[in-house]
């Protein structure tokens, strides 16, 4: 498995349908967005890094990962990034009700849905083992 650094395709590749005021965010053209990806997906060794998952293929993905946080953490950490109002709100409440990860297995079958807790920096390194542990599983079981 390689490491590739690959632009943000939302905004080279022109995969947006407008600009939302509210959330003060690009629009995403998810038909766009399959189609660019469709072919790099075939290719394999992708790592997929999005907020939702339903608009791509279960063909797609060997496994689906669903970071967790706790709601106080969660409020800090986008409220440092500049977050405020509904945008704040939406994501918190997002968590609150695990939406993500309700979506993630009506989308997927549900052996390959994980949830991980991404709270501190020990999380993301234990996570980081823990993926590089199904990474490495998964290539001995395919090779």
């Amino acid at each position: 498995m390689t490491t590739r650094k690959r632009p943000n395709i939302l905004l080279t590749g022109q995969l947006y349908d407008g600009y939302d005021e509210e959330y003060q965010c690009p629009i995403l053209d998810e038909d766009r967005v399959v189609d660019e990806l469709d072919e790099k997906m075939v290719e394999g060794g992708v790592i997929v890094d999005y907020h939702g998952c339903d608009l791509f293929p279960e063909r797609w993905f060997h496994i689906v990962i669903v970071l967790r946080t706790d709601n106080t953490q969660l409020y800090i950490r986008l409220e440092s990034r500049g977050y405020t109002g509904k945008k704040l709100q939406d994501n918190v409440q997002c968590e609150i009700f695990q939406t993500i990860y309700e979506e993630a297995m009506e989308a997927y079958s549900k052996e390959i849905v994980h949830q991980l807790p991404s709270n501190t920096p020990e999380d993301l390194e234990s996570n980081l083992a823990q993926i590089m542990q199904w990474i490495e599983q998964w290539m001995k079981d395919h090779n």
